[in-house]
């Protein structure tokens, strides 16, 4: 039986977190998923309204989460509830997207007009990169979606630290809200609520390419203004 790590310290763990894209198959225990789930609870929201409705799916439940949306893909069928896309991005954010892709695929050896092995690369997205659990995080449709996206993404950011502290590793998926639908449909989610992303997570591949990957952060001066 895998050995439950010991907690990491705050410090340690925001520095330590990063999107991992490629996992074992190994399966995490219940206990710890919930405990994961438990200390992202806490998350503050506006209000205290606590809009996030998560639905963990793992095995069978996963398995046919997958296989709906690689069908909806074949047939070229998207169902987002929200915008998404790059076509509005310039500038210093569409360089460091640019960036983030090109040192993704350059781990992984596919060239950049390599075309069928991008469509693969993409298609793992739909396959949770192998984890064996994902986070799919729906919200109600309340304040215009703002506010509340906001609330949901405090949520993610504090399971994604939680995951680390454990010794677990995620990755954010925002692809995954391109398949609504299809995912509520599996698993029977109702309409008013929204999904905005997902997150895979489990056990990283430490031999995987994948898993070599690294991206920078702007620096502080770029992104931080302070005032006196």
């Amino acid at each position: 039986m895998r050995k439950v790590p010991q907690v990491k310290p705050f410090h340690d763990v925001v520095r330590e977190r990063r999107s991992v894209r490629s996992f074992l198959a190994t399966p995490v225990p219940d206990a710890l998923i919930r405990s994961v789930a438990e200390e992202a609870r806490q998350t503050p929201s506006n209000s205290n309204i606590q809009p996030w409705h998560v639905h963990i799916v793992s095995g069978a439940t996963r398995n046919a989460v997958s296989r709906a949306m690689l069908s909806a893909e074949a047939d070229d069928t998207h169902t987002p509830d929200f915008p998404w896309g790059y076509d509005e991005l310039s500038g210093k954010y569409s360089d460091r997207q640019m960036a983030q892709a090109a040192t993704y695929y350059q781990m992984l050896g596919v060239s950049r007009d390599a075309r069928e092995d991008r469509r693969i690369a993409v298609l793992r997205n739909l396959e949770f990169f192998g984890a064996p659990h994902a986070c799919l995080l729906f919200m109600p449709n309340l304040y215009g979606g703002v506010r509340v996206a906001a609330d949901v993404g405090m949520y993610a950011q504090t399971f994604l630290l939680s995951l680390t502290a454990h010794g677990l590793s995620g990755v954010p998926q925002t692809m995954l809200g391109l398949y609504a639908d299809p995912i509520r449909e599996v698993l029977d989610v109702p309409s008013e609520l929204k999904l905005l992303f997902g997150i895979s997570f489990g056990y990283a591949d430490p031999d995987s390419p994948a898993h070599r990957h690294r991206v920078d952060r702007a620096p502080l001066a770029e992104t931080v203004t302070f005032h006196r």
